[in-house]
């Protein structure tokens, strides 16, 4: 019986250590799937490995693009003039000539649907002026969101030595890109025509066929070269729940797109999203000091989600704020205390950040005798105006 026993739970043992190792992406060098709602890793295989990631790179200039956007010093309407450099980009490219002018928005469906070398220098060199400026400030802005085995000697991704980034990076940077959800309107697409400076037009036809062909996938970059290998970073949504996956040194576009199919099949039918609270919900009233009002409702700056298996059951939740002082102006999105999540066990299982409901004006001279006289009018004590409100 004793030998039964073992045998059983030895069974067993193995059983449960092949599915742990279960590979999601047999033939790629490299991959990676993430949660985007908690950047969770649901899986990855060599995630570290320093490759190159060919047009991949685009990722990153588009995360510059659309941070210049949304901060305003760039806008979708915006001139390009087309340089000699930008022109004569080899490699994919969308057929620019030199002194040709279009649009941001133009120039970036070519970056994100055809993965236009051309396109990609003109908007580089639009923002920084030329596009080893531009490189300096992709490779700053990697530093800062933590992808620090990242580094890019080029706007576009050709073959250059040293120019490498892992599955991980990728994903971290995707993970950034999505924070301007206004790129999936752009890689969704899976075709469009460019209206040319001639009158003529061009058919931009998008590199991630998954775009097409699998539920959910809205984006984001696909990337060959012949060192590189076949390489794509992919995201899709199903419900509540948005993947990120990044394959790296594939053999072929059939291999590239089966892994990433795998990859999402395996996190969406093994995870789900419950979310907790949504960034509408009050959460609480707190004071406000030297503030047009006295007191502001405070809401999460996102969502608050949690991932869970598909068969895990959803616990109820209480939020304990942790705010220091409010003090006007203030915005809402600007950060003012932290909430933790804590489960119906006693269990923090986060902390994340909290912001006020709405604007908040700091108080003038006619606030404040505005507010002493509806207190004297109350018969209470008179507020001093340069009292902290």
């Amino acid at each position: 019986m004793k030998k039964v026993l073992i045998f059983i739970f030895s069974f067993f043992l193995i059983i449960g250590i092949v599915k742990a190792e279960e590979d999601f992406a047999p033939t790629a060098k490299s991959a990676i799937l993430i949660d985007a709602s908690t950047g969770k890793v649901l899986y990855e295989k060599n995630a570290d490995e320093k490759l190159p990631p060919a047009s991949m790179t685009k990722l990153a200039s588009m995360l510059i693009i659309m941070e210049y956007i949304d901060s305003g010093k760039l806008k979708f309407e915006d001139k390009v003039t087309i340089s000699e450099s930008a022109a004569n980009m080899g490699g994919s490219q969308i057929f620019l000539e030199a002194g040709e002018v279009y649009t941001v928005e133009q120039l970036l469906k070519g970056i994100a649907i055809a993965s236009g070398n051309d396109a990609v220098v003109a908007m580089a060199e639009k923002i920084a002026g030329s596009e080893q400026a531009f490189v300096d400030l992709i490779n700053k802005r990697l530093k800062e969101i933590g992808a620090n085995n990242t580094v890019f000697l080029n706007a576009h991704g050709l073959d250059t030595e040293g120019h490498v980034s892992t599955a991980r990076d990728m994903a971290t940077i995707a993970l950034n890109l999505l924070k301007h959800p206004k790129i999936l309107e752009f890689t969704s697409i899976y075709e469009e025509y460019l209206d040319k400076y001639d009158g003529s037009k061009t058919w931009l036809v998008n590199t991630n066929k998954l775009v097409r062909f699998y539920e959910g996938v809205d984006g984001l970059k696909t990337g060959f070269t012949s060192n590189a290998g076949y390489c794509l970073t992919a995201t899709a949504k199903k419900n509540d729940l948005r993947l990120i996956s990044v394959v790296m040194g594939e053999d072929t576009t059939e291999n590239r797109s089966s892994d990433t199919v795998k990859l999402l099949n395996y996190g969406f039918n093994t995870y789900k999203i419950n979310t907790i609270k949504k960034n509408t919900d009050i959460l609480g009233k707190v004071k406000v000091e030297r503030g047009k009002i006295d007191y502001t409702n405070i809401v999460l700056v996102n969502d608050a989600t949690e991932l869970l298996k598909n068969t895990d059951e959803v616990k109820k939740y209480t939020f304990n704020l942790k705010i220091d002082k409010i003090k006007a102006p203030v915005n809402r999105g600007d950060i003012v205390g932290t909430a933790e999540i804590i489960d119906n066990e006693g269990n923090i299982i986060d902390e994340v950040p909290i912001t006020v409901e709405k604007n908040i004006e700091k108080a003038n001279f006619w606030n404040y005798l505005y507010k002493n006289i509806k207190v004297l009018s109350s018969g209470k004590t008179i507020l001093k105006a340069n009292t902290n409100l």
